[in-house]
């Protein structure tokens, strides 16, 4: 398997850290989730990934999150009977190819580039209000 499917909108299963949990001094993600790929970064040493978390949990009114429409999905290869959120005022950071945590899977399936691209943009207006938690070793 290859890496290079991992691009901006793929949704893949991670071991999400949530920044509360790595706040506690947790370093491992308690489970694997499925996560929205933000923006991948050619780099010499690996590209660097920011992963966004998707929940089935309803976030706080205050926290940046967008509920997932039942056709993204679909697309995203998601189960389409749940609610789903995706969680854009905290991130994990990692570097394909050298990451402990990043497998070369197959996403399960993509946002829609006219769904998550405006949230894309939206996050990266806010970027310096988000809370980043490094998976780079």
């Amino acid at each position: 398997m290859s890496y290079d499917l991992i691009q901006t909108a793929s949704v893949i299963r991670y071991p999400y850290l949530w920044a509360r949990e790595a706040g506690r001094g947790e370093t491992e993600g308690r489970k694997e989730r499925p996560v929205a790929v933000g923006v991948r970064m050619a780099r010499p040493d690996g590209d660097l990934v920011l992963f966004f978390p998707i929940t089935t949990k309803e976030p706080e009114a205050s926290r940046f999150a967008i509920e997932v429409p039942t056709i993204e999905k679909r697309r995203a290869g998601l189960d389409a009977d749940r609610r789903l959120w995706i969680i854009f005022d905290e991130f994990n950071i990692d570097v394909v190819g050298n990451s402990f945590y990043l497998e070369p899977a197959p996403p399960i399936g993509s946002f829609g580039k006219a769904f998550f691209l405006p949230l894309l943009r939206e996050f990266i207006a806010r970027r310096k209000s988000a809370t980043e938690v490094s998976r780079r070793r």
